[in-house]
């Protein structure tokens, strides 16, 4: 481990909730909760006002608006939660080539690779500018947790939620880290932590004078041993540069299941249409395609096709995943369905068109995947959650909380629709918070639009490198 705290853990505020909040003026210092709006819905981020009624990231939005009825629940805006984060991760890259994201609002950085920190005053000192400029960029606030470890500077950064900075200094380890549960540490969930708990040991502490070959006993080799060196605040994992993506993927989550056969080869079609856009647009093409399908019951279907070589080709992946989706059955009805591509490569190979169809009858080597219940996986660092997904792919035009234009009132976000009406307040990230009016649903000086900037100026760049004071104006 390091002698000095150069490791620097950022975790965004309620990112999603956050960045609603700073979008729509009306909704500042109010319940919002972010997520599937439909009955299968679950909530991916709620604001630190909804989580005072017990409202969380995974639950499902039912129980959630049972909670926090007066709540705005809005579906989210991945295109602006990844402008913003790419805004974020580039003030991140300017303190040090070493930066490891997590997913869209989470990232640990190198500081002593950087060469911007060498003791504890410097990274305190850099931590604290990083905040001024994340608030100044995006109008949002970050917490910063800093120490000589990435499990020290995660745990610190929790510490410090919301809006703060926490720094642990070297030989302060173990007494921060002895009081605290032992849930606190890395890989232990709720099955682990009950099993600790029966066995008596409730704090990271009691884990550290349980011993090794005690932890070993109750968990295992490789679990029990890494626990404990964990509770003696060991961690010598290196920052990892952000690896390439390994899969490319699509999935929608149906409010109702889906029994006709043809409307589940009509949506796995669009699906792998999207899926090559989006492999198309990371640069990318892929050898493996793969097919998901989430039955009435929850059980979860897997099956895979590889070809000769990687393609971009959307016929390729239609064709392979219209073939994969024949060893599949859907009598009972469909819930989930999702088309990825693996094994990605830079360059595609111009004949596989042909060769997919030379082996339409000798393909579909597939595993059945084991059996899971509906969770929240679906906002993950990849890109888009089923909540996204499920959106995109109906004919709903006015989805709640995203944009629209009118041609005499201006920009605004949608509150809700029904009845053939619907309801919009106009209003910007830099207004007060603005009117609501409603429309028919056909009106055609209506349209939807673009999510604003959230700081006036648009966040077209960063702070300069030594002017904390230069990015005014913020919301």
């Amino acid at each position: 481990m390091r002698t000095a705290p150069t490791i620097l853990h950022l975790d965004m505020d309620a990112f999603y909730a956050s960045a609603e909040q700073a979008s729509k003026p009306s909704l500042r210092g109010k319940a919002v909760v972010v997520g599937g709006i439909g009955p299968r819905g679950v909530v991916a981020t709620a604001s630190y006002e909804a989580r005072v009624f017990g409202v969380h990231s995974a639950m499902p939005i039912g129980q959630a608006r049972r909670l926090a009825p007066n709540a705005a629940y809005l579906v989210p805006r991945f295109r602006l939660y990844r402008e913003v984060s790419e805004q974020v991760m580039g003030l991140l890259r300017e303190l040090s080539p070493l930066v490891e994201p997590l997913s869209l609002d989470e990232a640990f950085v190198d500081l002593e690779a950087g060469e911007v920190a060498w003791d504890a005053a410097s990274a305190r000192l850099v931590g604290e500018r990083l905040r001024e400029e994340i608030r100044a960029v995006t109008g949002l606030t970050g917490s910063v947790g800093i120490a000589a470890s990435k499990m020290l500077a995660k745990i610190a950064s929790e510490e410090a939620k919301p809006d703060g900075l926490v720094l642990i200094a070297p030989g302060t380890e173990r007494a921060m880290l002895g009081p605290m549960p032992v849930r606190t540490l890395p890989g232990v969930g709720p099955a682990t932590g009950d099993h600790l708990r029966r066995a008596g040991i409730i704090t990271v502490e009691e884990i550290a004078e349980a011993g090794e070959d005690e932890m070993v006993r109750l968990l295992g080799k490789s679990h029990g041993a890494s626990l404990y060196a964990m509770a003696l605040a060991h961690d010598d994992r290196p920052v990892v540069a952000e690896r390439d993506a390994k899969s490319v993927s699509v999935e929608d989550t149906y409010d109702v299941d889906i029994h006709d056969r043809v409307r589940v080869r009509t949506e796995v079609q669009r699906l792998a249409e999207r899926c090559v856009q989006r492999l198309r647009g990371a640069e990318r093409s892929g050898r493996t395609v793969v097919l998901k399908v989430r039955r009435y019951d929850f059980s979860t279907l897997t099956r895979s096709e590889t070809l000769r070589g990687p393609t971009d080709d959307p016929a390729v992946v239609r064709e392979a995943a219209a073939r994969l989706l024949e060893s599949v059955d859907t009598t009972g009805g469909v819930r989930l369905l999702g088309v990825g591509v693996t094994g990605l490569a830079d360059y595609t190979q111009e004949d596989l068109f042909a060769q997919a169809r030379a082996q339409a009858e000798a393909d579909a080597h597939a595993a059945e995947g084991e059996s899971e219940a509906e969770g929240a996986a679906g906002a993950a660092e990849e890109g888009q959650s089923a909540a996204e997904e499920a959106v995109e792919a109906t004919d709903r035009r006015w989805v709640a909380g995203h944009d629209v234009r009118h041609e005499e009132f201006g920009h605004g976000w949608v509150q809700g629709s029904g009845l053939g009406r619907v309801t919009v307040r106009f209003e910007t990230p830099y207004s007060e918070p603005g009117r609501v009016r409603t429309f028919r649903t056909d009106d055609p000086a209506l349209v939807p639009a673009e999510p604003l900037p959230l700081v006036e100026d648009g966040g077209q760049g960063v702070l300069p490198a030594r002017e904390p004071d230069a990015g005014s104006g913020v919301v």
